[in-house]
Order: structure tokens, then C-alpha cells, then sequence
């Protein structure tokens, strides 16, 4: 696997430590879903469940534009809309990108505009999970999900500020803009970025085709969350305002803690390539070096995070639904202890976090 992105080295995964690894593991599932006469996308589950966040979303906005409410009452309206956000994108749109919620393309597509609710772009999306940072998990210059901006330190190879002393103190704070920065201007600069650096093109569309569907999303998501409220409510811009932030406030925070418990946490690894632009291991195993599991036993927190839970399985199995991630897991993890390779866990999401937070704090001072 390498990238053929304009003006950065290439970059190669090679040199197996665990020679036969990848094709056992890869045999070892196939069997699993050949065994059980099961299909890897999603089933009658995942329509519940897209039932359930949709309707979680969409009713309380529609309960505050028809009926004279209480301004707390309303308050409270918009954080379950903002868990809503936070589980649409965990458990709808997540899958629909990767083609795993269905074995329709149709249907996933029609599911991965599910984002566009929220104010986002699948196709931006699609550049920044599923192509870079699923191939190059970690390695900094390539993972933009380990390159926030000045403001936050995720990786060893990333230059040090002194106000990242104070970031594990501070992160909370940003983690809760992530899905407003999105909504406002993110996908436009990340379009334009991906843009120079040949990926729009090389995924088969033009720069100017994005920005005029970017800005066609953000038109749409504005009229109906400002104009609406604005137009059908008794309620000032300030009071909107304040609904708007706390809204994506609970969704940014929420979606922000799922991932980087994942990959920044003490166990995970942050490789570099070396001078020939090559990671000193097979991909399938740099995965199992650069991401953890949290929360295994929780049935109800994996219903929530729609199994990202299982990070680990995800990024081995990314064209794999995230119901099966539970039962695959298993083997993944005997087959990793059989060939002395890491399988990171968390015993709960708290933990994980309180993991998260301790690197936040270890990459700041050192």
C-alpha cells in the first residue's frame, strides 16, 4: 500500500515482523462468515437502529418549531439532538462511507447523506477517514485525524508549543467546536487541500464540482437549523445561538472522545517511515500497533458507538459492518497473541479516556 498524494514522500508498509500474519487472519475471518452463512454488510439491525437516531434527531426539532416551549425544556431538546448528531454519524453515515451498510450501493449512498443533516460533506469525509487516515493510521504528515492544527499536540513527531503543556486541560473545549468548525468551513478547506495534493481528482471528481456541493450542503443545513427556529419560534438570535452551540457542542465532544480513545492513548504507537518512505511493518499489523478497543463487555455502549468500540476490527475489516465486529473479535484477538502481536484494550470508555488524557498530558511535556 502506498500514497500517491502530490508533494509528499511515498509511502509503503513492508518488511512483515510476523510473517503470515495477514493471510492467516484474513482466512480465519473469511471462514467465520462462510461458516455461519452470513454476509459481511449490515441487517434488519442497522435500519433500527438509523430509525431510532433519525427519529432522535429530527423530532425534538420539529416538536420546538410546533409547540410553545419552555426555554429549558428546549435547552434540553437540543442536547439530545446533539447525542442524535453524534450517533447518526456513529452509526449511519459511518458505515454507509466504508460500503458496508448495505450491500446495495444505492443504500449507501442514500445513507451517507445522512452527514449532510449535520452540515457535512461525505466526499470530504471519505477523503479524510477511509483514504488517508485508515491507510497511514498515526503516521503523522499523512493521518489528518493526528494533525488537528497548532492549538493540539497528537503525535511524538509533531513540534512541541508551550501551551500544549496545557492541553489535557484545555482539549475538552475544542473537542466540543469540532462539528461546529466542520459545519462552518472545514469541508471547504479540506476540499481545497485535498485538491493540491491530487486526491479529488484521483477519486474521480473536480474541485469545482466539491465546492459547489459543499457550499449547496451548507446552504441547506443553515436554512432549515437558523431560518426555521428563527421564523417558527418565539426566540432571539442570542437564544438560538446558544441552542446551536450546545447542540454541537455535546456532538463534537461526544464523537471527539470515541476516536482518540482509539488511537492516541498510552499503548498505541506512532511509527515513522523511515529515509525510503517505508513503515517497518505490514499494514495489517501496523494496525494492530496504532489502535485499541475500549468498552468491550458493553453491550449498550456498543450500540451507542456503533461497534467503534472495536477499533481494532474496524481498521483490520473496514469493508466489514459493525455488527459482526463483536464475534470477529475474538479471533482477531487469538490469532494477534498467536503471532506475538499487540491487541490494545481498554476495559471501559472511561478508561480509555483517562488513557487519552494521560498521552494528551505526556505529549505536552516531553
Amino acid at each position: 500500500m502506498s500514497t500517491s498524494t502530490k508533494g509528499d514522500p511515498l509511502v509503503t508498509f513492508k518488511r512483515p515482523s510476523n510473517p503470515g500474519f495477514s493471510a492467516d487472519l484474513r482466512k480465519r475471518v473469511q471462514a467465520y462468515f462462510k461458516d455461519n452463512q452470513l454476509k459481511k454488510y449490515g441487517n434488519w439491525k442497522v435500519y433500527i437502529k438509523a430509525a431510532v437516531w433519525l427519529t432522535a434527531y429530527l423530532l425534538p426539532f420539529i416538536l420546538m418549531l410546533t409547540l410553545d416551549m419552555n426555554l429549558w425544556v428546549c435547552l434540553g431538546l437540543t442536547v439530545l439532538m446533539g447525542i442524535a448528531k453524534a450517533g447518526i454519524g456513529l452509526n449511519i453515515m459511518h458505515d454507509a462511507v466504508h460500503g458496508t451498510y448495505a450491500k446495495k450501493g444505492w443504500v449507501n449512498r442514500l445513507a451517507s447523506k445522512s452527514l449532510v443533516l449535520m452540515g457535512g460533506s461525505p466526499f470530504s469525509w471519505h477523503l479524510q477517514h477511509n483514504v488517508l487516515h485508515h491507510s497511514y493510521t498515526n503516521v503523522y504528515e499523512h493521518d489528518s485525524d493526528v494533525m488537528p492544527g497548532p492549538i493540539m499536540r497528537f503525535s511524538p513527531s509533531a513540534e512541541r508549543k508551550w501551551w500544549h503543556r496545557f492541553q489535557h486541560i484545555y482539549s475538552p473545549i475544542f473537542y466540543g467546536m469540532m462539528t461546529i468548525v466542520w459545519a462552518l468551513h472545514k469541508d471547504h478547506a479540506q476540499v481545497l487541500l485535498y485538491h493540491k495534493q491530487g486526491l479529488v481528482e484521483e477519486h474521480g471528481s473536480t474541485i469545482g464540482k466539491q465546492m459547489l456541493s459543499i457550499s449547496a450542503i451548507k446552504i441547506f443545513y443553515f436554512s432549515y437549523i437558523l431560518i426555521l427556529p428563527l421564523l417558527f419560534m418565539d426566540i432571539t438570535f442570542g437564544q438560538w445561538l446558544i441552542g446551536f452551540l450546545s447542540m454541537h457542542f455535546v456532538a463534537g465532544l461526544l464523537l471527539s472522545l470515541v476516536f482518540q480513545s482509539a488511537h492516541v492513548i498510552e499503548d498505541t504507537q506512532h511509527p515513522e517511515p523511515n529515509e525510503n518512505g517505508a513503515i517497518e511493518d505490514e499494514w495489517l499489523a501496523h494496525q494492530l500497533r496504532t489502535t485499541a478497543n475500549f468498552a468491550m463487555n458493553s453491550r449498550w455502549f456498543s450500540w451507542f458507538a456503533g461497534g467503534l468500540n472495536y477499533q481494532i476490527e474496524h481498521h483490520l475489516f473496514p469493508n466489514i459492518s459493525h455488527i459482526h465486529y463483536k464475534n470477529i473479535s475474538k479471533i482477531v484477538k487469538q490469532c494477534s497473541q498467536e503471532y506475538k502481536l499487540p491487541y490494545n484494550e481498554s476495559r471501559t470508555f472511561f478508561s480509555a479516556i483517562g488513557s487519552h488524557f494521560r498521552m494528551l498530558r505526556m505529549l505536552g511535556r516531553t
